[in-house]
């Protein structure tokens, strides 16, 4: 496997698409990469030289924020967001859906596992 960027890439899928395991670079983003590279986005990970892992690491360091870098901006901006009390800040606290979803009967996924009533006899 091709490692770029601390990213173990595929050997066997095609270039354009192991390049999707890096955090922050979808298949536009890498599509865009290898063309301005000019490598093949079809050809394989197994199949790259030396060469052009080093361009590809490079280029994507110079111009893009990935992994780490990118994980922490997200972090940044949703911790601002509860800092300042916005009422997206408060949701992201209370683990809710952010971004206007009713919550009435769905959200399962924010808001955790139903909480059921034990009955008594």
């Amino acid at each position: 496997m091709a490692r770029i960027l601390g990213v173990e890439v595929p050997d066997n899928k095609a270039l354009f698409v192991g390049l999707t395991y890096i955090y922050g670079i979808g298949r536009k983003t890498a599509l865009d990469i290898l063309n301005n590279l000019e490598i093949d986005p079809n050809k394989r990970a197994k199949e790259l030289t030396d060469d052009e892992i080093s361009r590809l690491s490079h280029h994507i360091n110079e111009n893009y924020k990935v992994e780490g870098e990118l994980r922490q901006e997200i972090n940044k901006n949703i911790k601002r967001l509860i800092d300042i009390g916005s009422y997206r800040g408060k949701r992201h606290k209370a683990g809710l859906p952010v971004r206007g979803q009713k919550t009435h009967s769905n959200a399962r996924t924010r808001k955790g596992p139903r909480l059921t009533k034990i009955k008594k006899r």
